[in-house]
C-alpha cells in the first residue's frame, strides 16, 4: 500500500477495509519513518500481508479513545513511543521538560506518565478478550522487575502492570511477524509462549525447558543485593546464541517468563526492512500544527547499522538491539541516498550516517555471527580483544560511493564513534578521512570522564585512549591543514564519581581552554548496569561496593564543576572544592584555579546577570 496508514475511520473506510487486523496505539505522534520504531513495525506487518491502523497520542482522560477503529480482528498493539515515556517527560531532576519532539509542534503532555500501562489499562476495559501485545523502549526495558528512578522503587514486570498479554522485547521485526502468522492461524494468545523475543505471563513452568529461576520478586523487593544478582543473570543472558529462558516469580504460581532474544536480522533481511515503503514524512494531519521536531533531525540521515558491542555501562543497548552489530549493504543505502537527493527540501547534506555507534560495520568478530558475544567478556573493555576485527574499510567505501552521489555536498558523521575502536585499526585511512570530508569544525566523541576508576565502572577505556586519539585527530588535521576540534561529551554524578574526580574532571575541563556545553547528569534509565550500580550500591558482574552520588546536592555540585565558568555556579564550586579539600584551587590565579576566593561582580544588564535573573525567576 502507498500512502500512510489510516489514523481515522474514514480513511480506513477509504481504503475498503471493514476493520483492522492490528490496531496500533503509540505514545508519539505518527511519523512514517524508518528511524521511528512503531513505523518499521507497521510496515513489516503489512509487507505480510496484515491491515494496520494507527491510534496516535489518545486522549486518555477519554474511555472511549481506544474506539476509533472499533475491535481488531486479531489483536491491539502498543508503544510509549521512539522514548520511555519518563524520560521524555522528565529531566534528571525529575523536573518537567517544557517540550517534546515527538508531538506534534512540540507540545508538551501528549501522552501519560507510564503511557504503555496506561494505555493497555484503557484497552482491556474496553475490550477484555482482544490480545494486548506491547513492545517498543519502554516495554523492552521495563520487561522484568526493574529499578524506576522516578517512583525511586522497585516496579514489576510492566507485563503484570499493564494487563497485556505479550510482551516484545529487543527490535521486534521477526517476533511481531511470527506473533501475527500466531495469531492469525488460530492460535490463543495465551498459547504462545514459544517465540524468542518475547516475554509471557503463565502460572505452569513445568514445560520451560533449560530456564534460569531469577529470585523472587518478594526477594528483590527486600533485597537490593537480590536485585543486583537477578540483573547480572539478565545482562548474561541477552545473546541469541546462549541465552536461555529467566523465569520471575510473583506471589504463588505466577510467573512471568522471558524466552531467550530473538536472532540477529541478516543483511537482506535489514536492506528489506529499511526499504519498505515508507512516506518519509509526518501525517500530513500535523501540518498545520508545525509539523513533528523530530524528524528534522533524521530526515537526511542514513541508518547504517545497529546492535553495538560497545558496551557501555550506562547505556541500554546491550538489552534492546543487542551485542551483535548489523549492517544494510552498500546498494540499500545508496538506493535511499539517491532518493534522498530528489527531496525538494534537500540541499546538498547528508547530516549522518550511522547508528547506535557509526563506526562499527560488521560484527566484533567472525565468530560471533556464529556462537554469539562472549558472555562476561567486552569486545572493547578494559582493553579490544585479541579477537577483535578492527575494520573501517568497509565504511570508508561506503563513504566514498555516498560522497560521489550528484547532488551530495557534504556527508557527515553525528551519532557517536568509539575512538578505541578508531586506535585499535592499524589504517588511519579512515580518521584520515573523517577528518578530511565528514567534519565541519567539531567532531563530538564520548570520553565520559577522567578519572579512571569511573571510567571503569562505565566500561569505557582509560583515560589515555582519549588522550592519544585526540593527539592523532589533531596531527592528521595540522597536517590536512584544518582547525577542526574534539568535543568531548561529558557526565556527571556517575556511580563511582566522588567529589575528587568531579574536581579532576573539573581541572581536565580548565586545561581543555573551554567549557563544555553540554554535560548530562547520569540519569538511571532502566535496564543499565549503571542503574543497578545506583540502585543497589553495588557492581552487578563483581558484586563489589559503589559509591553512588545520590543528594541532590551532591549532584549539583558535580555538575557545577565541569561547568565551573559560569558565574551562576559560582557558590556550588566553592563549596565543592571545599568539601573535597582542594583550597588550592579557589584562588586568583586564572591559570590554575577555578573560581575567586569571593564571587566576582557584574555589571548589570551582562548575559551573565540576565541567566541568574532568569534562573531565580524559574
Amino acid at each position: 500500500m502507498s500512502g500512510f496508514l489510516p489514523v481515522t475511520r474514514e480513511e480506513m473506510e477509504r481504503l475498503g477495509w471493514e476493520r483492522p487486523d492490528f490496531v496500533y496505539v503509540i505514545g508519539d505522534a505518527y511519523v512514517d519513518h524508518s528511524s521511528f520504531g512503531p513505523a518499521i513495525i507497521s510496515r513489516v506487518l503489512e509487507s505480510r500481508g496484515y491491515r494496520v491502523a494507527i491510534i496516535s497520542q489518545p486522549d486518555w482522560r477519554d474511555p472511549r479513545c481506544m474506539d476509533v477503529f472499533g475491535r481488531p480482528r486479531l489483536g491491539f498493539l502498543v508503544s510509549a513511543g521512539n522514548m520511555d515515556s519518563m524520560v521524555n517527560h522528565y529531566t534528571v531532576n525529575k523536573k518537567r521538560r517544557s517540550g517534546d519532539a515527538y508531538t506534534p509542534g512540540g507540545k508538551p503532555a501528549k501522552r501519560p506518565d507510564y503511557a504503555t500501562i496506561v494505555y493497555c489499562n484503557i484497552i482491556k476495559r474496553r475490550y477484555k478478550d482482544v490480545p494486548v501485545i506491547i513492545g517498543g523502549i519502554e516495554a523492552s526495558l521495563r520487561r522484568l522487575a526493574h529499578y524506576d528512578y522516578w517512583s525511586d522503587k522497585l516496579r514489576r514486570s510492566i507485563l503484570l502492570d499493564s494487563g497485556a498479554d505479550l510482551l516484545l522485547y529487543g527490535m521486534g521485526e521477526l517476533s511481531v511477524a511470527e506473533t501475527a502468522d500466531a495469531l492469525d492461524s488460530g492460535l490463543d494468545i495465551k498459547d504462545i509462549v514459544f517465540i524468542p523475543g518475547t516475554v509471557y505471563k503463565t502460572r505452569d513452568v513445568s514445560s520451560v525447558t533449560d530456564g534460569i529461576r531469577l529470585p523472587d520478586h518478594s526477594e528483590l523487593v527486600s533485597d537490593r543485593l537480590k536485585y543486583a544478582e537477578s540483573f547480572r543473570i539478565q545482562y548474561e543472558n541477552t545473546d541469541f546464541a546462549s541465552g536461555r529462558p529467566l523465569i520471575e516469580c510473583y506471589g504463588e504460581n505466577r510467573y512471568v517468563v522471558q524466552n531467550p532474544p530473538q536472532r540477529p536480522l541478516t543483511q537482506t533481511e535489514l536492506d528489506d526492512v529499511y526499504e519498505l515503503p515508507y512516506m518519509n514524512a509526518w501525517h500530513p494531519s500535523y501540518d498545520s500544527l508545525g509539523g513533528v521536531p523530530a524528524l528534522s533531525e533524521v530526515r537526511f540521515s542514513l541508518t547504517s547499522c545497529r546492535g553495538c558491542f560497545g558496551g557501555c555501562s550506562f547505556c541500554a543497548l546491550t538489552f534492546h538491539q543487542g551485542r551483535i552489530v548489523q549492517a544494510r549493504s552498500h546498494d540499500s543505502l545508496l538506493r535511499e541516498a539517491r532518493a534522498m537527493t530528489k527531496d525538494p527540501d534537500f540541499k546538498g547534506y547528508i547530516h549522518d550516517v550511522g547508528g547506535p555507534t557509526a563506526n562499527f560495520r560488521r560484527p566484533a568478530c567472525s565468530k560471533q555471527l556464529k556462537s554469539g558475544a562472549c558472555t562476561g567478556k567486552q569486545c572493547l573493555f578494559p582493553k579490544p580483544c585479541a579477537r577483535l576485527e578492527a575494520d573501517h574499510s568497509d565504511y570508508v567505501k561506503l563513504l566514498r560511493k555516498l560522497r560521489a552521489l550528484p547532488g551530495v555536498k557534504k556527508v557527515f558523521i553525528r551519532s557517536g564513534i568509539r575512538f578505541d575502536y578508531v586506535l585499535a585499526d592499524r589504517d588511519d585511512t579512515f580518521l584520515r578521512e573523517l577528518c578530511e570530508h565528514h567534519v565541519s569544525g567539531q567532531l563530538r566523541v564520548a570520553p565520559e570522564h577522567v578519572s579512571d576508576n569511573v571510567l571503569r565502572l562505565m566500561g569505557k577505556p582509560p583515560n589515555d585512549v582519549y588522550l592519544e586519539f585526540r593527539r592523532r585527530f589533531e596531527r592528521i588535521n595540522a597536517k590536512l591543514g584544518k582547525e577542526q576540534y574534539v568535543v568531548p561529551y561529558l557526565i556527571s554524578s556517575h556511580p563511582g564519581s566522588r567529589l575528587e574526580d568531579a574536581v579532576a574532571l573539573a581541572e581536565a575541563v580548565r586545561d581543555m581552554g573551554y567549557m563544555p556545553e553540554q554535560v548530562q547528569d547520569f540519569y538511571p534509565t532502566p535496564s543499565t548496569i549503571s542503574t543497578c550500580m545506583y540502585y543497589t550500591g553495588v557492581d552487578p558482574r563483581t558484586m563489589e561496593p559503589v559509591y553512588t552520588a545520590r543528594s541532590p546536592k551532591e549532584k549539583n555540585m558535580q555538575r557545577a564543576l565541569i561547568q565551573y565558568r559560569k558565574p551562576e555556579n559560582y557558590e556550588l564550586v566553592r563549596e565543592a572544592l571545599l568539601a573535597a579539600g582542594r583550597e588550592d584551587l579557589i584562588g586568583n590565579d586564572k591559570k590554575r584555579c577555578l573560581v575567586p576566593p569571593q564571587r566576582p561582580r557584574r555589571r548589570e544588564g551582562s548575559k551573565g546577570s540576565r541567566d541568574r535573573k532568569k534562573g531565580t525567576k524559574r
